[in-house]
């Protein structure tokens, strides 16, 4: 599933390429994906709005339109592209907002887990999505006396906790293993086993990892890529993740993979004790 990193990419290339476009019509073909509202009322909703920016909460994008916003959520493989309404429509294609200027922007998901919501504009942080969402790990709203807190109040393992939206917004599978790395904190730790010191290695290494895969575009695992077709650039610089048996860039030891809450867990069995 495409973390912080990646839908921040995502969002940055829709930003240059879908403000001032206005929707003339909106083709749902797998109604399923917009929730909240039936897809006729989806529909009826966006028919001659324009297209005024795209920002980003935690992994969801937010499409600000003249009176309204979009809340969508790519999942595990969700894509938009902006095609020319004469290209080829594939079978992957599962929504279609068509412009006034003969383009579309449409979003393929091969799994179809991708959801789609209308609400008042601006009004994101009421939704049932959103609101319960943590700070931003990039913003001055994500505090280590918040974040310890948040980590000596359970006794589910620390990585657990880096997944848990409600603590940090954009953490997924990927950043979660690296970032226990970065931390030399075993993954499966509880919680509030850990010390002081220890917290803030976690907090430390979740800005300057989720700061640098912002900035190398995500990581390319799988089938991400952004919306112009781009591949990310930080699965270059992974240390564990996706690792297994290959020898641990700081002392050698071959890294482990293991099974924590139904996630596959890379890590150093010697330099995260």
């Amino acid at each position: 599933m495409p973390e912080m990193p990646e839908v921040e990419n995502v969002r940055a290339t829709l930003q240059e390429l879908v403000p001032g476009k206005k929707i003339d019509q909106v083709i749902v073909r797998v109604p399923k994906m917009i929730v909240a509202t039936p897809p006729d009322e989806f529909v009826h909703m966006l028919v001659g709005q324009e297209i005024e920016a795209v920002r980003r909460r935690g992994k969801f994008l937010l499409f600000d339109l003249t009176n309204c916003t979009i809340l969508s959520h790519l999942r595990m493989e969700g894509k938009f592209r902006l095609m020319d309404e004469n290209d080829e429509v594939t079978k992957h294609t599962h929504i279609i907002f068509h412009f006034e200027d003969h383009t579309e922007l449409r979003f393929l998901d091969v799994r179809k887990f991708g959801t789609m919501e209308v609400t008042n504009k601006y009004g994101e942080s009421e939704t049932k999505s959103i609101k319960k969402l943590g700070p931003e790990p990039l913003t001055p709203a994500f505090t280590l006396a918040d974040f310890a807190t948040g980590v000596k109040k359970t006794s589910r393992a620390i990585k657990t906790a880096l997944l848990d939206q409600k603590l940090v917004a954009g953490v997924g599978n990927i950043y979660a293993d690296e970032i226990c790395f970065e931390a030399k904190v075993r993954p499966e730790r509880a919680a509030n086993s850990l010390s002081d010191k220890e917290i803030n290695r976690i907090f430390e290494a979740t800005k300057s990892i989720m700061t640098e895969a912002v900035a190398l575009g995500g990581s390319t695992v799988r089938t991400y890529v952004n919306s112009q077709g781009k591949l990310g650039q930080y699965q270059d610089k992974l240390k564990v993740y996706g690792k297994t048996g290959e020898s641990c860039v700081i002392c050698g030891t071959p890294i482990e993979k293991i099974k924590l809450n139904g996630r596959g867990t890379h890590f150093c069995p010697h330099c995260q004790k």
